[in-house]
């Protein structure tokens, strides 16, 4: 499958309104997809207590075994769940109250030890403005996701954005402690009478958290459960938003949308079936959900072929792909963004070692195989028909003879210097 436009948006795309919009919030009502579905919630949101109070149990049981440690790993995929329940709170999905959603955030807020007021302010603004190269929270931060964002980064933070493709899945493993440490900092930064309540809550968490752990086993084992509780945790969660939006339009303050345009061609659909649902907390529906963010999760599928069929109606893109195309696509767009970076470093600093091993291999196989007649003349073929002089390094314990050329070996062209780093 072709990879969509990344950067940045389309001036060619169409140009549509509010109008195109109205039609299809008339059928989605007519199917009745925006009434909520209260029960439902209470049935899967009561499955995943029973599930937690059962791992925690086996926890118990298994506390002087180190094969405590893999119950840490369905411990992060059910906190995980829990915190796509809170996300639904956060969208006034489950119930009809605006009061019971912030009840429900709260006792998420004491359970995953995560603020809910930081989370509804952040996911707020990338509702309004997804992937928005400026106005998207979601679009800042360690990654760069454009061009821009990449340029003039250096030391860590340039390593980091040069290999932000290949770091990008072990970088989700400090997502957890990352989403826990954000919004602390954001608490700390409002009135104390605002902030006080979740600072109270996410204390308690720590609290209880790590008074169960260290109660319950050493030490030693209570960090490392602790620690790989929260890697996957961060892993799951980062692999859930990541296929929902990177690697598709990125629209500034020059770009001309509409509601509708905005929502669909900055989101991505994930195929899939029941295990992918669950999964992903329906998020796979991505279009849908950014189309109605207050729609329910279980009728997010429901409303995918009236979403599609409107969107070929009028002709606007809809993109729904499998989940690793939905990686690749997201993981090329990284690729791509930190390109002029890896470029600059390479004319800057010269080539990377992994570069300097290449060029030797290279290098001493052509000297090799090449005849002695005709040793020093251009005649080794690379690639495609890339041309290499014949030519030997300069070796210890080598000397140059008259046949061998004392001539600066070439270099190789950038698309061979960006293809090994």
């Amino acid at each position: 499958m072709p990879l969509p436009v990344l950067m940045p948006a389309s001036p060619a795309l169409p140009s549509t309104r509010g109008s195109d919009f109205a039609p299809l919030l008339r059928d989605i009502r007519a199917a009745g997809l925006l009434e909520r579905r209260t029960s439902t919630y209470a049935k899967v949101i009561a499955i995943n207590v029973a599930l937690l109070a059962a791992t925690w149990t086996g926890v118990v049981i298994l506390r002087n075994s180190w094969w405590v440690l893999l119950l840490a790993v369905p411990l992060g995929i059910l906190y995980t769940r829990a915190a796509f329940f809170a996300h639904d709170a956060g969208h006034q999905q489950i119930a009809g109250t605006r009061r019971l959603h912030d009840r429900l955030a709260r006792a998420y807020c004491l359970l995953l030890g995560m603020s809910y007021d930081w989370w509804n302010d952040k996911h707020n603004r990338h509702h309004a403005n997804p992937n928005h190269t400026d106005k998207d929270p979601d679009v800042g931060g360690v990654l760069a996701f454009t061009l821009e964002r990449a340029q003039g980064r250096t030391g860590l933070h340039g390593w980091l954005t040069r290999n932000q493709a290949r770091l990008f899945f072990p970088l989700l493993t400090l997502e957890g402690f990352h989403l826990k440490y954000s919004g602390v900092r954001f608490l700390l930064g409002r009135p104390r009478r605002e902030a006080r309540l979740e600072l109270g809550l996410i204390a308690l968490h720590l609290v209880l958290y790590f008074g169960a752990l260290f109660l319950i086993m050493s030490p030693g084992r209570a960090l490392l459960f602790a620690l790989i509780h929260h890697m996957v945790f961060g892993v799951h969660l980062g692999s859930v938003f990541a296929p929902n939006h990177k690697g598709m339009e990125m629209p500034d303050d020059d770009t001309e949308w509409g509601y509708i345009e905005k929502q669909v061609l900055t989101s991505r659909n994930v195929n899939g079936g029941p295990i992918t649902d669950y999964l992903m907390g329906g998020l796979n529906y991505q279009i849908e959900h950014h189309l109605f963010p207050n729609m329910p999760r279980a009728n997010l599928r429901l409303a995918q072929p009236i979403v599609r069929q409107h969107c070929e109606r009028i002709g606007l893109p809809y993109l729904s792909t499998g989940l690793v195309d939905s990686y690749r696509i997201g993981l090329r767009h990284l690729h791509d963004a930190s390109s002029e970076l890896r470029f600059t470093k390479s004319a800057a600093g010269g080539p990377s070692i992994t570069n300097m091993v290449l060029r030797f291999l290279i290098a001493e196989v052509a000297w090799r195989s090449a005849p002695s007649e005709s040793v020093g003349s251009p005649s080794t073929s690379i690639r495609g028909g890339q041309e290499l002089s014949a030519w030997p390094p300069m070796l210890p314990g080598r000397a140059n003879s008259p046949a061998t050329p004392t001539t600066s070996p070439p270099a190789l062209p950038p698309t061979e210097l960006t293809a090994f780093r």
